[in-house]
């Protein structure tokens, strides 16, 4: 299977183009907690998952990690292919949750079809857009919303991710994805326990009331 025809705009390339991309690209497995890029000197080229769970994220000078976005079957990230961008150095990290299987195209292969396709440039336009419009979102959300409700909504996104109210998942890694201490994320926990939306044991947490999560979220 040419697993290029999930990009979008494939079709809409010449032969040629298609037939470079075609034996150009090729399929990377990770595994879990591996590092697929990282940082703005590191260009790994165009990703585009064929399964598995990819997290985005960037780290502060204090060593703080936030997730940017995740990445799930047919996404596709560009900022692992920034150097091809010369106005864009995004320094950021790209790890498997999961055990994940990619297809990469390199970004000296993009580029050059890039610069003489229109349909790939205005779709690489739009996929940047789109990954930009993800970094703002979070933005408003750090700036605007209390602890509590980015927790909750946390909570509920990631129980839909994966199909359960049981969440393997520990504090710290919880800090991770929303950029705060883990004491910060333990002591809402603990808040949440005592409101009995959720119930905690080690490395678990379970989601008992979806309907109180929702109620801070919109409150």
């Amino acid at each position: 299977m040419n697993y290029l025809t999930y990009l979008p705009v494939f079709s809409k390339l010449t032969k040629s183009q298609q037939d470079i991309l075609t034996r150009s690209a090729f399929i990377r497995q990770f595994s879990k907690n591996d590092i697929l890029h990282n940082g703005s000197q590191d260009c790994t080229g165009l990703i585009l998952v064929l399964c598995g769970q990819l997290r985005a994220f960037t780290i502060s000078d204090d060593g703080r990690e936030i997730t940017m976005y995740r990445l799930f079957e047919r996404d596709i990230c560009l900022f692992s292919a920034s150097c091809i961008m010369n106005s864009i150095q995004f320094d950021i990290t790209i790890t498997a949750e999961k055990d994940t299987e990619v297809l990469v195209i390199p970004p000296e292969i993009y580029k050059s079809i890039m610069e003489v396709s229109a349909p790939l440039a205005n779709y690489t336009n739009e996929v940047m857009a789109s990954r930009f419009s993800d970094v703002m979102w979070l933005i408003d959300q750090i700036m605007w919303k209390s602890f509590d409700k980015r927790l909750a909504g946390f909570l509920l996104n990631e129980a839909n991710i994966e199909g359960t109210d049981t969440l393997k998942i520990t504090h710290e890694a919880i800090g991770n994805h929303l950029g705060n201490p883990r004491e910060v994320v333990t002591r809402m926990l603990k808040y949440f326990v005592n409101e009995k939306l959720i119930s905690l044991s080690r490395g678990t947490i379970k989601i008992i009331d979806k309907n109180g999560l929702e109620k801070i979220i919109n409150r």
